[in-house]
């Protein structure tokens, strides 16, 4: 399987070579014998992406190959020029294509985008990535929900209070000032990410054993959550963004963004969903706080913590999934103490996403990929607050967001912050 690179670089294929070799060196992972088999398979192709001619480079580089697999890690203003190139060189005939995201900037432009894709590429032949949905720890949820009786009977709004999810990362964007001008952190990972995430949570079972009953529950579940409101989202800017190279002395860009949804069906009705995402917070962490309802009276007279019960999964730095309850302390009273009950705790994903998913998609396995219904209904629930729709709060690096974010999670709080677990 011959694997060409095709970039502005006036690179020679040399070039390429010494740089995946430099690469798997850096990585660890290079073994003498491996590499030259590996270094043989590529190829190079130098042009500017709106040049006829590189697309007739890249059909000669080609040569007999059947079934290519083109992925456009390009930014999303490029996706149209370069699928209408390589359908006009012969290149799209056979082909496959996958999509980085975003895919699109809203509802609208997203929309437009797979209309240029269809003209040239059938719906099977399109693989729109997200990579968390590559993660292990992602299907984990997935999986952890529908293998397990004890969680399923009590997944739904007779039971649960409230879910969190919270992507918390304590660096700042480094060198990515640009790109995050043009996107902020609801295009980076909430309109994806955290949606999907939030797909896989709330999901009803998946029915019929087929590629496509995972990628109808998650669109259905995201077709039920409401559209936002701007009443109902706080954006934040830590303080020192404005001075990254890249950025607008004066930009509005959200670096960090919270928000409080609804799912409008029967399983999830009135259950409120708070998620947070930013940068230069107080860890890096990944994580799905799910609250259980307390039982209608306090049998022993206390006064218990509304997040005593709960279910936390963890997606990164590690894996853990682990279950709150409260315990009798030792004693001659009847008092309790909350402890956490760690299910698993691992490193985490063995397998990197991209790997699992470029597998799939040279396979023609589309169940880790998004789909245009999900894509649009995600694009849907955040279109109200894109851009100045709502004010903007600045915060200090190290801390949890702007004091605002308070005030959203009001009566439904605390916010719960990712923290090891206790065991017991």
């Amino acid at each position: 399987m011959p694997l060409i690179g095709v970039a502005r670089s006036p690179w020679t294929v040399d070039q390429l070579r010494a740089r995946a070799k430099d690469s798997l060196e850096r990585a660890g992972g290079f073994e003498p014998g491996a590499f030259e088999n590996l270094a043989g398979l590529l190829h190079y192709v130098s042009g500017d992406y709106g040049a006829p001619e590189t697309y007739g480079h890249i059909r000669k580089a080609l040569g007999d190959a059947q079934r290519p697999l083109f992925y456009m890690a390009v930014p999303p203003s490029v996706f149209p020029v370069v699928t209408r190139a390589l359908a006009a060189s012969g290149c799209a005939e056979g082909a496959r294509v996958m999509v980085e995201k975003p895919f699109g900037r809203d509802l609208a432009s997203a929309q437009e985008l797979n209309s240029t894709l269809l003209e040239h590429f059938s719906e099977s032949a399109i693989f729109r990535i997200d990579h968390f949905l590559g993660k292990e720890p992602v299907q984990n949820i997935t999986y952890t929900r529908f293998a397990n009786p004890l969680l399923e009977p009590i997944w739904n709004r007779d039971h649960i209070r409230g879910i969190q999810i919270t992507m918390a990362e304590d660096f700042g964007i480094k060198d990515r000032g640009g790109f995050y001008e043009e996107a902020g952190a609801i295009r980076d990972v909430v309109q994806n990410h955290l949606f999907q995430i939030l797909a896989s949570l709330a999901m009803d079972p998946p029915g019929g054993g087929i590629y496509d009953a995972y990628r109808d529950e998650k669109a259905r579940l995201l077709k039920a959550v409401r559209p936002l409101d701007p009443g109902h989202v706080v954006r934040g800017q830590y303080r020192g963004y404005r001075s990254a190279t890249g950025v607008a002395p004066n930009s509005t860009v959200e670096t960090y963004v919270a928000l409080r949804l609804f799912i409008d069906n029967w399983r999830w009705a009135g259950v409120p969903v708070h998620i947070r995402a930013g940068k230069e917070l107080g860890v890096t962490s990944t994580e799905v706080f799910v609250e259980l309802k307390r039982p209608p009276r306090e049998t022993f007279g206390e006064i218990v913590p509304l997040a005593s019960s709960h279910v936390r999964m963890r997606i990164s730095p590690d894996v853990v999934i682990g279950i709150g309850m409260r315990v009798k302390a030792p004693g001659d009273q009847m008092v309790g103490k909350d402890v956490e009950l760690t299910v698993t705790s691992r490193p985490g994903d063995a397998k990197p996403p991209y790997q699992r998913l470029f597998a799939d998609a040279i396979n023609g396995n589309p169940e880790l990929f998004a789909r245009q219904d999900g894509v649009e209904a995600s694009w849907r629930i955040v279109d109200p607050v894109l851009g100045n729709a709502t004010p903007l709060y600045a915060y200090e690096p190290g801390t949890w967001g702007p004091e605002e974010t308070e005030q959203l999670i009001g009566a439904d709080g605390p916010w719960i912050d990712p923290a090891p677990p206790q065991g017991i």
